[in-house]
């Protein structure tokens, strides 16, 4: 890829040089001559050559203009390559053919639009096989995090409805060209065969946890005291005196 393209801020670019991090997350990604990939945001590529040569189809999605220019240029002539210069916030992935195994995806997600991304991948996760990215260590923090610890919220319940998530490893600010100001992790995220817990409409369900944290300090019979009174939680056998964050996934479904 153009050695003198320079990062953009206003996309979040920052760019993976460290060949090391690059050989790890292709390991434990392990793609396969079977799989349909998407990569998001491929930046300069430090992905994508590894990723072309070891699946059936890759798609990549990529909304610099001139690296979606530099990426036509270097596969014009692989037939298992597709490019779509667009922004992954607003690419509609069911126009995309399903596959009888599911899409696989992988990137190195922006982190200024990583949680709307993650929200916009789970309303049509029933496309996907797994999600491997990378992502701010905080993020994965809270995607991971159980009841009771601090980073436990709304992103950790809603996407642990969803998906089965493997926190795998750190990755330093060394490994990026410009380099961040924070710390990042590659996290796999697999949308559940099997849901661990009743299922709901995933949208009630997130207007129920996003209303339960917006005062994490209140109890959450206060927080959801519009929706439900103490003679419900009562019913539902759950005290409503607890505060937001020590509620599992499977009581917030329960109330839902």
């Amino acid at each position: 890829m153009a050695s003198e393209h320079r990062a953009r801020k206003r996309f979040g670019q920052n760019f993976l040089v460290d060949t090391n991090i690059i050989e790890r997350i292709i390991e434990s990604f392990s793609p396969d001559k079977q799989d349909s990939l998407i990569e998001i945001g491929p930046g300069q590529g430090a992905l994508t050559d590894k990723l072309v040569e070891r699946c059936e189809h890759l798609d990549v999605i990529e909304i610099d203009r001139d690296l979606a220019q530099e990426f036509s240029r270097r596969y014009e002539k692989a037939d298992n390559f597709t490019l779509h210069n667009a922004d992954v916030l607003k690419f509609d992935f069911n126009t995309l053919i399903p596959k009888e195994n599911g899409y696989r995806l992988i990137g190195n997600l922006p982190y200024n639009i990583s949680t709307p991304l993650l929200f916009h991948l789970f309303a049509c996760k029933h496309l996907f096989k797994d999600m491997t990215f990378m992502l701010q260590l905080e993020v994965v923090n809270r995607l991971a995090a159980s009841p009771g610890n601090k980073n436990y919220g709304r992103l950790s319940i809603m996407a642990q409805y969803h998906c089965e998530v493997e926190k795998l490893f750190q990755v330093p600010p060394t490994a990026f060209r410009p380099q961040p100001k924070v710390e990042s992790a590659i996290v796999r995220l697999t949308p559940w065969k099997q849901p661990p817990c009743a299922t709901v409409d995933h949208a009630q369900l997130e207007i129920l946890v996003r209303t339960a944290f917006s005062q994490r300090r209140k109890t959450v019979q206060n927080s959801l005291k519009k929706m439900l009174d103490k003679s419900q939680f009562d019913a539902l056998s759950i005290d409503g005196s607890r505060r937001p964050e020590t509620l599992s996934l499977e009581e917030y479904v329960t109330i839902c």
